[in-house]
């Protein structure tokens, strides 16, 4: 069974979990925000992917950030970022045990899936 790691009310999470029904794929849903996981996980994260794809700087929390908290953004600070907002994580993380697919492209779901 895959673990998938998002927050509930987000609309790619929902598209994720619903293709992942879809095509009778057995996970459990962890809301990151909720559980506060996110300071455990993402040193094993960012060990399996790069922090640049983990960090999501389109959302309106980036945008939320001062021009001092976005400027010279690095690894450190790119996880020191995302364990202080959550939301700064890239929705959905899938972990399949063997890989970690952040964000979601039914394309990608199905190659590694599939």
């Amino acid at each position: 069974m895959f673990t998938i790691y998002g927050i509930k009310q987000c609309d790619t999470m929902k598209k994720a979990m619903h293709w992942l029904d879809e095509h009778g794929i057995a996970y459990t849903f962890i809301d990151y925000k909720k559980a506060g996981i996110a300071a455990s996980h993402l040193p094993d994260w960012m060990a399996r992917s790069d922090w640049k794809v983990l960090l999501n700087t389109r959302g309106l929390m980036w945008k939320k950030l001062t021009d001092a908290e976005r400027a010279d953004i690095d690894a450190a600070k790119a996880q020191a970022l995302m364990t202080q907002y959550p939301a700064l994580i890239k929705r959905p993380v899938l972990d399949t045990g063997t890989a970690l697919i952040v964000g979601f492209d039914p394309e990608r779901y199905a190659e590694a899936l599939l």
